[in-house]
């Protein structure tokens, strides 16, 4: 049986080269600069990259249920391979609509499969650990930006754009190859019980979920199967068919408009309204990495304990506090302060949602539903920064606009304390019912 801190490893290998998307803010001076686009251009470049991300997890994250996490792997590291060779390609050609299909469409599809791959892998070999588990291998993308953002700037200084794009290409095709070869889910007879000691509110819906893949597992023996006929365990169109994924659909885009609108003006905003020197807000962005990817294993741990619904309460009532503060503070250190409780939120929201996916409708085909909630990825993506641009533009004020995002979070609170009262046993208890009168 192969090693399950091993497969952690791979998945987090994964994460990391796909993760580099979020350094390339790093190469957008020096594309503006050697081909003349537009800043506005070549942000679309990010912007495109992140839709077809959101997209194609969401519409081939059947496929990676299909076909399992080795082959998922590998298709990840051709088309990000590709769309790291063909930018090369279309930076020696000056085309900047080759980089849209390159980086941005291909590129993109690559990171789809590639983020979605090891997540349902992972959950099934931690399964009293869900939480940090999911959370173990996002955190790869969230940090990934910390080690592709000074080494992209040290190869374009020293060898170019084009040799950037073609030996990191060919270094992140190796390593998603080799991460995706060791990929595999865990062999029938890993039925690891629940974790012993005191619960936390949602561990007993993380006992069922449990109960219910080992009940999957029992129900595919040829002898177990007839004897268990009522198994509750949802495909992704069943999921499709309850309130709660809707739900879940939206928390999670407005929690990730919000933080990448705040990503995308962090430092101007810094210098802008708390009188932060270039330095300094530089310097905060560089923490922001940190936190983004430190939030995401520590809220996705702490989540195991307090539970998925709680944790989600606690980001909104963060974030409601830190945006309406946010708005009208001053002082560069409380800026800054703020600015990194809300990240490590949006980070943490990213890393909690596989596990509560997961509380609710098992993990048999925890890729495809956790595709599907992805599509808010792809879409807030271009919707957050172009909200923040358009209520900056007509009011010339970055406070009106944090008002406005403090009272998104007023709705997700609303949102999740429903899900808070009426999940748990509530959706798994009446698909039960459902199939035992089918």
């Amino acid at each position: 049986m192969k090693n399950k801190w091993l497969i952690a490893l791979s998945a987090v290998g994964i994460h990391i080269c796909i993760g580099s998307v979020y350094a390339w803010s790093v190469l957008t001076r020096p594309i503006m600069s050697s081909l003349g686009f537009s800043q506005k251009e070549v942000t679309w470049i990010f912007s495109i990259a992140i839709l077809f991300l959101g997209l194609s997890a969401g519409f081939l994250g059947d496929c990676v249920e299909k076909y399992g996490p080795r082959k998922s792997g590998l298709a990840a590291a051709c088309f990000f391979g590709t769309g790291m060779l063909g930018s090369a390609l279309a930076l020696h050609l000056h085309s900047l609509v080759l980089l849209y299909l390159f980086y941005g469409v291909i590129g993109g599809i690559g990171l789809g499969i590639g983020y979605i791959t090891p997540v349902s892998t992972l959950v099934k070999w931690f399964p009293k650990h869900r939480g940090f588990a999911t959370g173990l291998a996002i955190m790869g993308f969230g940090f990934a930006a910390l080690i592709a953002g000074p080494l992209m700037q040290r190869i374009v200084a020293s060898l170019g754009l084009i040799p950037n794009f073609l030996i990191l290409g060919c270094a992140y095709f190796v390593i998603i190859s080799a991460s995706a070869l060791y990929l595999a889910p865990p062999p029938d007879r890993f039925l690891q019980a629940a974790s012993p000691g005191k619960e936390g509110p949602d561990r007993k819906a993380g006992r069922l979920g449990q109960l219910k893949d080992v009940a999957v597992q029992l129900a595919d023996h040829p002898k177990m199967g007839k004897m268990l006929p009522c198994v509750d365990a949802f495909t992704a169109g069943e999921a499709l068919q309850t309130w709660h994924f809707y739900a879940l659909w939206w928390i999670f885009f407005i929690n990730i408009s919000c933080g990448i609108a705040l990503l995308a003006v962090a430092s101007p905003m810094g210098q802008e309204v708390a009188g932060m020197t270039p330095a300094q807000a530089a310097s905060m962005v560089g923490i922001i990495g940190l936190v983004n990817g430190g939030g995401r294993i520590l809220w996705s741990t702490v989540s195991d304990y307090l539970g998925r619904r709680n944790v989600y309460v606690l980001f909104f009532l963060i974030e409601i506090g830190a945006f309406y503060a946010l708005s009208s503070t001053t002082d560069g250190f409380l800026f800054q302060v703020l600015v990194l409780l809300i990240i490590s939120c949006y980070g943490g929201g990213f890393a909690c949602m596989p596990a509560y996916l997961s509380d609710l409708f098992s993990t048999k085909e925890l890729s495809a539903i956790h595709g599907k909630i992805l599509t808010a990825w792809g879409i807030a993506g271009i919707m957050g920064p172009l909200a923040l641009s358009v209520l900056y533009e007509n009011t010339r004020s970055y406070s009106l606009t944090l008002y406005f995002f403090s009272g998104c979070f007023v709705l997700n609170l609303v949102i999740a304390l429903v899900l808070k009262w009426r999940t748990s046993h509530h959706v798994i208890l009446q698909k039960m019912r459902e199939q035992g009168n089918a």
